[in-house]
């Protein structure tokens, strides 16, 4: 099923090979399954699967003052970024301390970062980035030469290393978490979002088709949009525009450790925001919970205690790895162990946990 409207990925007639059900994101052509959803998550927890994620958005900074710039545009710290190819998470925050986007920057060098940010908020972080240059010796390009595939799963490495050139493996060959090798035109960071370890890997786009087809045939399973999205889940990680967006706090969506506060003398966007809510006392926060009842937990349900509505959940799913429902919810700090949610108009009682659900292929409950 093809669409004619939305952009395509470089991948894109290897997905109409692979008879990908073809659904519109955020403008994109892109694949939501392969014919079983949760074959393709169990392959990401036991095997290795792969998502085209080239809709996401790539940004290069350069100048001499690329490192002073995003030092000031975001709440983490890009002084951490020492030696090149290492990555750093972090919040773009606005001036009330709300999240703009969530991002990953690479360190290149001294004067160039890569930063890859959410494909659905594409055109304000570009808006945002530019606006935030005033005085700084920098340019904030959008990079489209890449496609990008992310490699998932506990032999996901080893699978991926086998397709890769001698060259390339050597590269990779000591990188750690959050750490990129940049060989041959290929950018192979060992990042995820899924709760596995494995690759994310921008390649020329006149690459993208073979390499696809090479990790086809190291036995790499092509995985979609849905299965991605119940394996970050179940990863207990946050999605833009559910967990955190412009009117969210990063204190109150489990994001206070990507807020680097070591600098005093740093000065970032938001943070006399943020510094004004830590002297109130935040009211909420991001917990996990487990449904003890039937049915199945989805985004803005109501959280009930004592027959008060308390707070929403945030995303929710039915857990291919636990066989149980999940979810994520904002809900008061002082929330206890249990709460209930209202489904389809009755209340269902829900365990509440640490949101973070499985990670390695493992049960965290």
């Amino acid at each position: 099923m093809a669409s004619i409207t939305g952009k395509r990925t470089a991948f894109y007639q290897n997905h109409i090979e692979a008879d990908a059900k073809i659904i519109d994101f955020g403008g994109w052509d892109m694949p939501l399954n392969y014919g079983s959803q949760i074959e393709e998550h169990h392959a990401v927890r036991n095997d290795a699967g792969m998502f085209d994620v080239s809709h996401m958005t790539t940004v290069e900074v350069k100048g001499a003052d690329a490192k002073l710039y995003l030092q000031f545009l975001l709440a983490n710290d890009v002084d951490k970024l020492q030696p090149s190819g290492k990555a750093l998470y972090s919040g773009m925050l606005n001036e009330k301390g709300g999240v703009i986007d969530d991002l990953i920057v690479y360190f290149i060098n001294s004067e160039h970062y890569r930063v890859v940010v959410n494909a659905s908020t594409r055109e304000k972080d570009l808006a945002w980035m530019n606006k935030q240059i005033n005085n700084f010796k920098v340019t904030v390009e959008e990079n489209n030469e890449f496609a990008m595939l992310a490699v998932q799963g506990p032999n996901a490495i080893e699978k991926t290393n086998q397709v890769l050139s001698s060259i390339q493996q050597e590269a990779v060959k000591n990188i750690g978490v959050f750490f990129a090798a940049d060989s041959e035109s290929y950018f192979i960071a060992r990042t995820g979002y899924t709760g596995e370890d494995g690759y994310e890997i921008m390649m020329p786009n006149s690459e993208a088709s073979s390499f696809w087809n090479r990790l086809i045939k190291a036995g790499v399973k092509p995985c979609g949009l849905g299965a991605r999205d119940t394996l970050r889940l179940e990863a207990g990680m946050n999605l833009y525009g559910n967990e955190m967006d412009e009117s969210v706090s990063p204190l109150e969506a489990n994001m206070a450790w990507t807020i680097d506060w070591k600098n005093e003398s740093r000065d970032f966007i938001g943070k006399s925001a943020l510094l004004s809510q830590k002297k109130s006392g935040v009211k909420n926060k991001l917990v996990g919970l487990i449904l003890e009842g039937k049915g199945v937990i989805r985004s803005h349900m109501k959280v009930v205690i004592d027959g008060e509505n308390v707070g929403e959940t945030t995303s929710g799913t039915m857990s291919p790895t636990l066989k149980q429902s999940i979810g994520i919810a904002r809900v008061p700090k002082t929330i206890g162990e249990s709460v209930m949610l209202e489904i389809r108009g009755k209340l269902v009682p829900a365990k509440v946990v640490k949101p973070s659900f499985v990670r390695n292929g493992r049960s965290l409950i």
